[in-house]
């Protein structure tokens, strides 16, 4: 029985296994696959867990922050309007000037928001994803430099 498998192995070019290597080494391949993808999706899950628990974690430091700032500000406010009102300011000038301000930079901020939203749709991926045809309807122009320039113009982060 040696010799036969002596004699197949002799007949085997060499540096090539022949078919009973090959059945040996799937089946070892087999055998060590789950093990191997085991531990690698157990330590996607213990890093999950971990990741989880950091994001509740700052999302609660997040909201302690959040109200630490705005009572900060509202405290800052109060003062603010108490020197004006020591100034000889009436109560309802400086609460109303107060108001004014944070009226004002609300306006500023939801107009700065609105302007930033249409950065969140992606427009120049879109337009280069669409296959033959330019937003208008019609074919674009291969490398147009009209289009290179107002693409810049149109979103600033892209000239960066």
């Amino acid at each position: 029985m040696a010799d036969s498998s002596q004699a197949r192995a002799q007949t085997t070019a060499p540096g090539t296994r022949g078919p009973q290597s090959l059945i040996d080494l799937a089946r070892g391949v087999l055998q060590d696959l789950p093990g191997l993808i085991g531990d690698r999706v157990e330590l996607f899950s213990l890093e999950l867990h971990r990741a989880g628990i950091a994001l509740v974690k700052v999302v609660a430091l997040t909201v302690v922050a959040t109200i630490l700032g705005v009572t900060a500000w509202l405290a800052v406010w109060s003062i603010g309007v108490g020197l004006l009102i020591a100034a000889g300011w009436h109560v309802a000038a400086a609460n109303g000037l107060v108001a004014l301000i944070n009226l004002t930079a609300a306006i500023w901020a939801v107009r700065r928001v609105r302007a930033l939203m249409k950065a969140l749709s992606l427009p120049a991926t879109r337009h280069h994803l669409m296959v033959g045809t330019s937003p208008s309807g019609r074919a674009p122009e291969p490398h147009s430099p009209r289009d290179a320039q107002s693409s810049v113009h149109e979103h600033p982060a892209a000239a960066t």
